[in-house]
């Protein structure tokens, strides 16, 4: 089978003479006409636009005359995602949905990096032509997403009937409705309240477009947040807790954005809470090792309850912590106050 790296075309673009103020992406949708502009700030961000040894992931980056661009376009991708046999913790299955156990590191659907080995694979597989149409080709009955290092319960609906009945739930975000979301999140610190709602905007960061964050003009988004335990260090004093979360929305990464600009980053969460990574030497000697080992954010969604698109009747999943988090959780319990 042919290596595909050596299948992607690479393409050089020199700013010669450009207007002041000139932006990346349209000197490059001008030099390589084959490549439309919107696949040329896919491509930006993704990493794959170099000037000598920085790569540029802004597409609004402003060029300046004689700079030299890099740009390596991978070759093409299948189009339509492929039935793989990979392991599914199947919770609950019927005629129209499926409830799964999603374990951390599994990519829920498709996309540019990971066109294969995901979810949606691995329900391609399991469900054959079962599946809903209405989420497209390549997100076949996903009506809500879990972050890739994020574990817990997941509902994929497996007729177009019951995604429409879920996706209305997932919009209402449990306001009016039976839909229940719950989380568990291990934090550094310990919060100065028993349980409080964290109601802040949340939208693209605005300098790193792979990141959200808090900020006027963001999406309303609401999580609700409670001390489960609390966990204190090799000194006695407090160093993290435990937070049962609820979603009064779902906005991209919220949770973890939440918490961060609360002053509670999640362990071992390397892109919202990087500045608390010398906080390790705070924790007990196997809390310490627990957390080295988890290599992903401290999260998972252990609830998860809605009404049955068919019966109409409340139902509700519950998933224990998985062994990794499982082991963190012991190791913090041993200075839990």
């Amino acid at each position: 089978m042919a290596d595909e790296a050596a299948l992607a075309e690479t393409f050089t673009v020199r700013a010669e003479a450009v207007a002041a103020g000139e932006r990346l992406d349209r000197l490059l949708a001008a030099s390589i006409a084959r490549v439309s502009r919107s696949r040329l700030k896919e491509l930006i961000v993704a990493g794959a636009v170099t000037s000598g040894p920085r790569t540029i992931r802004d597409p609004a980056y402003r060029v300046n005359a004689g700079e030299a661009f890099t740009v390596t376009v991978p070759p093409p991708e299948p189009a339509l995602p492929s039935a793989e046999r990979i392991a599914l913790a199947v919770v609950h299955e019927d005629a129209a949905v499926i409830v799964i156990d999603k374990p951390a590191g599994l990519v829920v659907h498709p996309a540019a990096g990971n066109w294969t080995g995901t979810l949606v694979n691995a329900l391609i597989a399991h469900c054959g032509a079962s599946l809903s149409g209405i989420g497209g080709v390549r997100r076949p009955g996903i009506v809500h997403r879990l972050d890739k290092d994020t574990s817990g319960l997941m509902v994929v609906a497996k007729t177009d009937a019951a995604h429409r009945a879920l996706a209305r739930q997932f919009a209402d975000h449990g306001r009016t409705g039976a839909l229940k979301r719950g989380y568990l999140a291990f934090a550094w610190g310990v919060p100065d309240r028993p349980k409080g709602t964290i109601d802040a905007p949340i939208g693209r960061h605005p300098r790193a477009r792979d990141r959200q964050a808090v900020r006027a003009g963001g999406r309303a988004a609401v999580t609700h947040w409670e001390v489960a335990e609390r966990y204190r260090g090799a000194d006695g004093k407090p160093v993290a807790s435990l937070l049962a979360c609820r979603l009064g929305t779902g906005r991209t990464h919220q949770i973890r954005v939440h918490l961060a600009h609360a002053g509670h980053p999640l362990l071992g969460d390397g892109v919202y809470g990087p500045g608390f990574k010398t906080k390790a030497a705070l924790l007990p000697a196997a809390a310490r090792q627990a957390l080295e080992a988890l290599g992903r954010q401290a999260l998972h969604a252990y609830m998860l309850g809605f009404e049955h698109p068919t019966t109409g009747q409340y139902v509700e999943f519950r998933s224990e912590l998985p062994v990794d988090l499982a082991r963190l959780r012991d190791s913090l319990a041993g200075a839990a106050s």
